[in-house]
């Protein structure tokens, strides 16, 4: 744990992003800092996709969205039914929903009927994304948002994808752990590579 302001704001925290470090909130919406050794991370060449995810995405089951619904994405990436969502406070939606505003933040969204039913979203910084939470109301739909946003980062040449950790979830996905200092360096080199997300 690295000691660092236990309030948020937005320079501080793109600060921490760069050099490696995230924030998480207690039940008591204090925050404390991380820098995990080993990290999480996920290549985008070993993304893997069941069987049944393939055929999720051949169906078409879901409209995918980018950056239209971010507040609500997080909100429902913290809501009680998800106790992994325990650490998002309003502190953390109201900070990170400022990040969105200037760019730096980004959702994907899962729509049916123009329904919300799944979506992540995470941090942007140069040629570096940090995913950050994910939700699903329907089976497959989180995950069908996670190979939507793979899809976009290689196109849009970004080099790292950082998870932070690997939740069981996401080493289905393919998601791995690297050494800090092996991270660092290739996150050093991320954030001084332009990159948009758009």
């Amino acid at each position: 744990m690295i000691r660092l302001p236990h309030r948020l704001d937005p320079e501080c925290l793109l600060q921490a992003y760069a050099s490696g470090i995230f924030p998480m909130a207690d039940e008591s919406g204090t925050v404390s800092w991380y820098s995990a050794d080993p990290r999480g991370v996920l290549e985008h060449d070993a993304l893997r996709i069941s069987r049944s995810l393939r055929a999720t995405l051949r169906k078409a089951a879901f409209e995918v969205r980018y950056d239209t619904a971010f507040e609500r994405v997080m909100r429902e990436c913290a809501a009680p039914r998800d106790a992994g969502g325990a650490w998002i406070s309003e502190e953390f939606i109201q900070v990170y929903t400022c990040l969105h505003r200037y760019g730096f933040a980004h959702s994907v969204e899962a729509w049916q009927q123009d329904t919300l039913v799944g979506g992540l979203y995470g941090v942007a910084i140069g040629a570096a994304f940090m995913g950050e939470s994910m939700f699903a109301r329907r089976s497959d739909a989180s995950k069908v948002c996670l190979v939507a946003l793979v899809e976009r980062l290689r196109l849009q040449g970004y080099i790292l994808h950082d998870t932070q950790m690997v939740t069981p979830h996401l080493a289905t996905l393919g998601a791995t752990l690297i050494p800090r200092v092996e991270y660092l360096h290739r996150l050093h080199r991320a954030v001084r590579t332009p990159c948009s997300f758009a």
